[in-house]
């Protein structure tokens, strides 16, 4: 390097010897240091390229603006600078050497880079580089020298140096100032959507300084969305979804036809599923790729401050050594710290990051899995199951995601002991794993000694790994003879499969409360959920005490092997004795192991969880899907021939079932030679469970298609029978998602017949609707489904029985009605004259219009034609009008026939009410809402939440575990100052009596083996502890949604309540103990650590105390911010719940009117909300760690003395990581409690009535007559709601038969709720056989009354459970019940008899045959009162008269109240009620009734016979 390059000046020279400051040469200042900045860079440029590139596909070029042109004539600046120093070294000073030429050639290049950065960050939209401002920054450090050597060497009285100088001043600081000015990021346009994140600089991305105006927010107030930064675009659901299904569709769609094909071939041996975990990798490689180097960097650099320590002691110890080296070897330890913390925080960050974007990809594809399931799938994979995927399952491997790197950095990375082994052998080379260091390094102390400590590390990998994989495995197997399966029969597969079970209970108990209130199942329903409770909490604590003993031997390794060593090492040579020297660093290294013990002990765990939730979410990404190929769907209705055509011997079975639909021979011929033009109208009819239905459903593509396929032109529209309402208001509901045009609107409004309801709701169609159309009747949810598929003014109409509901003057309003512009629906000239309409009914006079009919029977089309054909072929459809006809003659006794007047003033007045129905506005206050925005606590955690955890925990086994582990760490400072005294009797100078090797080594081992027994009863404590808590939570939250009333679950989205049922009620059981102990054991670790270092250092207090100050007031200042967004994502994470629990429900729907995409879009939109809050929390956090690291690197340069340098050190970094981790645990803690602050909650809503009251005096033969008395009764649903009931009055005899009819919203099923006591008299009351039914207990009530509801509700488990959930009745008994309710043939399909599997919802069996189970409930139930809500509109005629046969004989002797829409039903009862805006209008014999033409009656039968006619 000398005299060819830098001449006579020297490259190193003795600036190390300087005693004042240290001189480097002129080689030195102007080779590395100005090399050094340059190499950074270019090494770099690559890098810079590529991420700029990136981004230039996201983003548009910056704007230019007064910040880049300033930073664009400093970079100039800077280069003419350089050029002036070359021009002045080349041509106007002599005597320079090469270099002299070269380092300002390199500042050129240098500065020329930047200038080509800056124009391509321009260009590509990149705001900020961190590799250009830390080359800007490294050369700013580099600078510091040659600004010291300017000042030192340079003359104004010299010609040749004075110029240099005047450069090099103002170019050094012109770069610190464009440093500064690096600082700050470039702007964006206006119009680009605004990300305070990636809109900051690096150096702000770096330190989390963006964040800190939501921090100073959250510390002044309660944050709110509106307070909170949104989502990067890259981290939202839109993008990430179509990122994971580019990586994973196509991996899924080859392994289903490999299956399929498989199958088909019957071969054994199935195809490998496709790896998710491969597909995670690939979408997040290049995060996951930067992630690992950080966090190499990051576990590189713990090998440096070992090595300054041990160079600032000696500099202590050496009086002659210049201040410089220590104040160098300080300033460095902090610079290496803190590097180390930034970079550290930049990994977690990437990682966790990685964590929220898989979480919401993850999410998003099992949201769209589940729109695209088949049938068969649906019924496999339960609305629990599904749920726990989205928040259990996701949630494991968001949680595994930042750990994941730990699986190579646990044994790489070093930590403290590196100090020791420095200082201890310095000579010897470092190698870089932590325990293999330990265990060489224990080698060189001990010797072959060491071997069977090294033998016991060795063998606690696998012991940990088998164990984690046992804990998994062994109870998914049938092990009943292996002892060690009960002990570890904890497997988390069968635990999710519990909580699946259990979320799925909850959500049909959650779905069905109305009929589960009706039947006062209560008691039943919760002791179910309590049962599989009971088996996933024995699950939960079998874990937890296996998971114990495994923390127990980690725990006790060092002691392990200590013991294991100096046994052998003492006892195997009598030479051999145990020094202080070789005992404590011995002990050390033995401490050593402990940590990453205890880490690979937890990567194992987690890395269990994650493969159980692996197959899960694999498993049900794999699922059966809907095969789109075999429904051929032509959007395009420019064709003649609109009708849903089905080719040669088409078979349809729901996958993997026997067929269920058949079109073959001579039938099938005549449907493909009489295919409907444009604008027909096909009624589909048939008898309960033949089929009609199941026909909708293949059009729909819902069924697997074994032979032939479908073809269906033009757009669909579906009406279910079941009609499904969205949480939206009513014209929502009716738009759905089309623009609203209110000149159609009106019309589709008007033909509906809601004008007269949407009058009467409080806001018109704005009115809020409740979840699953709550506050509706069922006539009026009927309708809302119908406006819906009108106003899509599609072209083919799947219509399934949508007139069951309606009343007879509304069934005649929605197909005659004309009063209106022709405004009628189904009829000839209504709104859907023109399109093709596929009509499934059981009224047949709607078929005499129809331009073909087609007849179903035991799932084949036994009949088709035209209805005169049909009539004249006397097949089966001829039978069944002739029943009809036979059934309908009482009713058209009159034989009137009044006719729609169409006049002008008629018009006008239904004109008049239609504007006035949707003229209201479509925005309501949010006081006047159904459904309240969640409320959220304000403010700390109260105490009291804490004091409920500790009381649904037990005190005492708190108590035994903080007792236990108190007494485990005394025993384990015991042991400790054991070994020292028995070390200490080998020391020379120690004059006392030796006591024997062999005792000392016994009461060591006593005394580690205690330590390890306490130490297992205090974390086996523990486990009692949240098992306790668990289960004394969730009993008393499920016994309290139990004993709410019907109000509260109109009010509380379903999606609320099952979000504190599964994700709550899941971080109670698996997180919230373990913050718990861990923060019980941060305390003790920092009691035990302030006490060593006042014992050793009492000085140190002089930091402690300022030390601890500056922590409260961090954490007084985070922890709200924190809390908060804890808050905030708990209450966002319901609607995410509600949202699913909808879809589910409306899957056909969404489908067929082709609204996947918007769904899909709805509710990614709900899941970045959630993801927003908390991927901001982790934000909070990293801003949190960035500032307490900071504050613990400050505490390094400190001590006066060599010892009092190390200890102060050693402490300085032991303190300042307990006081991390304790205020990281405590903000954990306070986050997660609030999971019991939300389940306590709902443990104190409002209850209804007592289910008994011991005061009532009700015997068990109540009621013995079944007598009604009604006086004065009036109710309302809820306080502050108009009534629904005014004044009621009525005397109804024992036995008597009730007929109840009514407009729709007359009060008719108010009534029935009234009778139960579903809602509470607001005056007057009701009495039974003289009783009021107020005075006494609900299921002293409800238990002695029947009812079959409007809508059948069916549970997931055995028929004998549907009918008989209690167990009272024996098998003949359900049997007979079967029999009665007409499903003989049914019962004969059970292949299990009474045990056979009904799904969830019923969804195996048709509407109609679970209207059926409901009848049979009815007949076992020996009630005097029955009440029959619409209980036949969902089946046909002939099962209808069988019904009231039914009624007539096994009820001939009790008191029956029908509401009914089927007026010919109610003609031969005793006495018909008719309801009129919540008052009896008339009450008398139905002769006398039609005996009066003003009668409302009459008016109701006169409709229903124009609609026959």
């Amino acid at each position: 390097m000398g005299d060819s390059f830098c001449g006579d000046d020297e490259f190193w020279g003795n600036w190390t010897d300087d005693t004042d400051f240290p001189h480097l040469t002129k080689c030195f200042d102007h080779t590395l240091l100005v090399y050094l900045p340059a190499a950074f860079l270019i090494v770099l440029l690559p890098f810079i390229f590529v991420q700029a590139r990136r981004i230039g596909r996201r983003f548009d070029p910056l704007p230019v603006t007064a910040l880049f042109v300033i930073r664009l004539l400093i970079n100039i600046y800077l280069f003419l600078n350089a050029t002036a120093v070359l021009v002045l070294n080349a041509f106007f000073i002599d005597g320079l050497s090469t270099v002299d030429i070269v380092y300002p050639c390199v500042w050129m290049f240098f500065f020329l880079l930047h200038l080509v950065i800056d124009w391509n960050r321009s260009r590509c939209g990149q705001i900020s580089s961190g590799i250009q401002h830390l080359s800007l920054i490294l050369l700013a450090i580099c600078g510091v020298p040659e600004m010291g050597y300017q000042f030192e060497n340079s003359t104004y009285d010299n010609d040749t140096t004075l110029p240099i100088f005047c450069l090099y001043m103002g170019f050094w600081p012109v770069v610190v100032i464009q440093c500064l000015l690096y600082c700050w990021a470039d702007k964006r346009r206006p119009e680009t959507d605004k990300s305070e994140e990636l809109d900051s600089s690096f150096i702000n991305r770096l330190t989390n300084w963006w964040f800190t105006p939501v921090q100073i927010r959250g510390a002044k107030k309660d944050l709110e969305m509106d307070d909170i930064f949104d989502l990067n675009p890259g981290s939202k659901s839109v993008w990430l979804a179509a990122l994971f299904e580019k990586y994973w569709i196509n991996q899924m769609k080859d392994y289903i036809e490999k299956r399929h094909l498989a199958e088909k071939a019957g071969d054994a041996i199935m195809p490998v599923e496709p790896s998710l975990i491969k597909a995670l990798f690939r979408m997040f490689k290049y995060e996951f790729l930067s992630a690992t180097m950080y966090k190499l960097i990051s576990d590189t650099l713990l090998f440096v401050n070992p090595f300054l320590l041990n160079e600032l002691i000696t500099f202590v110890s050496d009086a002659e050594a210049p201040f410089w080296q220590g104040l160098s070897y300080a300033i460095l330890m902090f610079v290496v710290s803190e590097s180390r913390s930034i970079i550290l925080n930049q990994y977690n960050s990437i990682m966790m990051r990685m964590g929220m974007k898989l979480q919401t990809a993850l999410t998003a594809a099992v949201y769209r899995k589940t729109l695209r399931l088949s049938a068969s799938a649906r019924r496999k994979k339960t609305v629990g199951e599904i749920i726990n995927h989205m928040a259990i399952d996701i949630e494991i491997f968001q949680n595994l995601t930042p750990q994941v790197q730990m699986y190579w950095s646990t044994p790489y990375q070093a930590r403290n002991f590196e100090i020791i082994i420095f200082l201890a052998c310095q000579s010897q080379e470092k190698k870089s794993s932590k325990i293999i260091v330990a265990l060489i390094y224990l080698s060189f102390t001990l010797g072959y000694s060491a071997a069977p400590g090294i033998v016991i590390m060795i063998l606690y990998l696998p012991l940990n790994i088998f164990t984690s994989l046992a804990i998994k495995k062994w109870q998914a197997r049938d092990f009943p003879n292996l002892e060690i399966a009960k002990l570890l029969g904890t497997c988390k597969m069968t635990q999710m499969k519990l909580k699946d079970e259990r979320v799925k209970m909850v959500n049909e108990v959650l779905n069905g409360i109305k009929v589960v209130k009706l039947y006062a199942w209560e008691e039943p329903m919760e002791k179910h959920i309590n049962a599989i409770r009971v088996r996933e909490i024995a699950l939960v604590r079998k874990a937890g005490m296996v998971q114990s003993l495994l923390d127990t031997i980690n725990s006790a390794s060092p002691f392990l092997v200590s013991a294991a060593s100096f046994g052998t090492f003492i006892l195997s040579s009598d030479e051999h004795i145990l020094t202080p020297q070789i005992a404590f660093v011995s002990l050390t290294l033995f401490n050593q192991l402990k940590m990453p013990m205890m880490m690979i002990a937890f990567i194992i765990n987690m890395t269990v969880q994650a493969m159980v939730s692996n197959r899960r979410l694999r498993g049900f990404l794999l699922s059966e899907e809907i095969d789109d190929s075999k429904i051929k769907r032509d959007e395009n209705a420019n064709g003649e021939r609109l009708v849903p055509t089905l080719s040669s011997s088409t078979t349809l079975t729901p996958h993997g079932k026997k067929p269920v639909m058949r079109s073959h021979g001579r039938l099938f011929d005549l449907l493909q030679q009489s295919l409907a033009p444009r604008g027909a109208f096909v009624a589909v009819v048939g008898a309960v469970g033949s089929g009609k239905s199941t026909f909708l459903s293949a059009m729909l593509g819902d069924l697997n298609i074994l032979k032939g396929d479908i073809t269906v032109t033009g757009r669909l529209a579906y009406v279910p029978q079941q009609a499904w309402i969205q949480n939206l208001s009513v014209r929502d509901n009716i738009t759905f998602g089309k623009p609203f045009v209110r000149e159609w609107y009106e019309k589709v409004v008007s033909a509906c017949a809601l004008a007269p309801d949407l009058a009467i709701l409080p806001d018109g169609d704005a009115t809020e609707i409740g979840e699953k159309g709550i506050n509706l009747s069922g006539g009026q949810k009927a309708r809302v489904s119908l406006a819906r598929a009108v106003y899509q003014q599609d072209d083919v109409y799947l219509l399934d029985d949508p007139l069951s509901a309606v009343d007879a003057h509304v069934g005649r309003h929605l197909y005659t009605h004309v009063s209106i512009k022709n405004d009628m629906v189904l009829g000839p000239r209504g709104l859907l004259a023109g399109k093709t309409r596929l009509l499934v009914t059981h009224s047949l006079l709607h078929t005499r219009e129809a331009d073909e009919i087609l007849v179903f029977h035991d799932g084949v089309i036994a009949e088709k034609g035209s209805h005169d054909h049909l009539v004249k072929q006397g097949g089966m459809f001829a039978k069944l009008m002739e029943e009809y006809a036979s059934s309908a003659e009482a009713e058209e006794e009159e034989e009137a026939e009044e006719e729609d007047v169409d006049d002008g003033t008629k018009v006008e007045e239904e004109k008049k009410a239609v504007h006035k129905a949707i003229g209201r506005g479509s925005i309501v206050a949010e006081e006047k809402k159904l459904i309240k925005k969640e409320q959220m606590e304000s403010g700390g955690v109260k105490l009291t939440v804490y004091l409920e955890y500790l009381k649904a925990a037990s005190i005492s086994f708190c108590l035994i575990f903080i007792i236990m582990y108190g007494s485990a760490q005394a025993l384990s400072m015991l042991r400790t100052f054991w070994l020292s005294a028995w070390s200490n009797e080998n020391d020379p100078a120690f004059n006392g009596t030796k006591m024997d090797q062999g005792e000392r080594l016994g009461i060591y081992c006593a005394i580690g083996v205690g330590t390890s027994m306490v130490y297992y009863v205090a974390v086996s404590a523990m486990v009692i502890v949240g098992v306790r808590a668990s289960r004394q939570l969730h009993s008393p939250l499920v016994h309290n949604l139990m004993r709410s009333p019907i109000s509260f679950f109109d009010t509380t989205p379903t999606g609320r309540i099952l979000n504190r049922c599964s994700k709550d009620i899941d971080t109670i059981d698996s997180q919230l103990v373990q913050n718990l102990k861990t923060f019980i054991q941060c305390v003790f670790g920092i009691v035990t650590t302030l006490v060593m270092i006042v014992t050793s250092t009492p000085i140190f207090v002089v930091v402690i105390i300022p030390l601890a100050i500056i922590y409260i007031l961090i954490l007084r200042f985070y922890v709200p911010t924190s809390r908060q967004l804890k808050r905030l994502e708990s209450i966002h994470r319901s609607p995410v719940y509600s949202h699913f629990g909808e879809t589910i429900q409306g899957v056909a729907i969404i489908r067929a009117y082709g609204k996947v995409a918007q769904f899909c879009l709805d509710s990614e939109a709900k899941v970045d909300k959630l993801i927003q809050c908390r991927y901001l929390n982790v934000v909070s956090n990293r801003w949190l760690s960035v500032r307490l690291e900071f504050i613990g690197n400050c505490v390094f340069d400190w001590g006066i003395s060599a010892g009092l340098v190390g200890v102060s050190v050693s402490y300085a970094l032991n303190i300042t990581d307990v006081l991390n981790y304790a205020v990281i645990q405590m903000s954990s803690l306070e986050s997660n409690i609030v999971c019991v602050e939300r389940v306590v909650e709902y443990t104190r809503t409002p209850n209804e009535a007592e289910w008994v009251d011991a005061n009532s005096g009700v015997t068990s033969g109540w009621p013995s007559d079944g007598g009604v008395h009604i006086d004065n009764y009036s109710t309302r649903y809820r306080e502050g709601l108009d009534l629904v009931l005014k004044g009621i009055n009525a005397r109804v005899r024992p036995g008597e038969k009730i007929g109840i009819v009514g407009r729709t919203g007359a009060g008719k099923s108010s009534f029935a709720l009234a009778l139960f006591r579903m809602i509470e008299p607001a005056g007057g009351s009701i009495n039974i056989d003289g009783r009021s039914t107020s005075s006494m207990g609900l299921h002293e009530l409800r238990k002695r009354l029947t009812i079959i509801p409007q809508e059948p509700v069916l549970f997931s488990g055995s028929v004998r459970f549907n009918l008989d959930p209690f167990g009272d009745y024996s098998d003949d008994q359900l049997w007979k019940a079967l029999e009665l309710a007409h499903l003989e043939s049914f019962s004969k399909t059970l292949t299990n008899g009474l045990e056979h599997k009904i799904s969830e919802g019923g969804e195996n069996i048709s509407v109609g045959q679970r209207q059926l189970v409901c009848l049979a409930r009815a007949t076992l139930r020996s009630s005097k009162i029955l009440v029959l809500d619409e209980a036949t509109a969902a089946v046909d005629l002939q099962t209808d008269n069988l019904i009231q046969a039914t009624i007539r004989s096994h009820f001939k002797h009790c008191t029956v109240f029908t509401i009914a829409h089927r007026l010919n039903t109610i003609l031969d009862y005793d006495r018909i009620m008719v309801m009129d805006k919540g008052e009896v209008a008339e009450m008398d014999s139905p002769a006398a009734l039609m005996a009066d033409k003003n009668s409302l009656f009459s008016k109701m039968l006169a409709d229903a016979e124009n609609e026959n006619k």
